[in-house]
């Protein structure tokens, strides 16, 4: 764990609409705001386009569960020390045990859901 980070949430788990999502990633990673527009974006245009909810279905399960990191502190900074990891290792083998991780961090977190 990172010292001086908290463990406890920051804030609840938002319900898993577009509208809470998108305010909430705006309060604990607003970074990612324009991303998660622009995919937002691109799942209710699929889901029209296809009538079919199942893109913005996975749009929803995808950010709920990027949220439920974010609003962990500890959690969310393993998560970005894991990616500058993989993004930066040669090792093949250190890259597939910090994937491994990451993995297994997005299943806590959708099943925290």
């Amino acid at each position: 764990m990172t010292a001086g980070v908290p463990e406890h949430p920051l804030i609840p788990q938002p319900p898993a609409t577009v509208a809470a999502l998108r305010q909430t990633v705006a309060r604990v990673a607003p970074a990612a705001l324009p991303a998660f527009t622009r995919e937002a974006d691109a799942a209710a245009d699929e889901a029209c386009q296809a009538s079919d909810p199942g893109p913005l279905r996975k749009f929803i399960a995808s950010w709920a569960a990027y949220v439920h990191v974010q609003r962990h502190p500890h959690i969310a900074a393993r998560f970005r020390e894991l990616e500058d990891l993989v993004a930066a290792s040669e090792d093949e083998a250190q890259v597939r045990e910090a994937a491994a991780e990451l993995g297994r961090m997005l299943d806590d977190a959708h099943d925290g859901l």
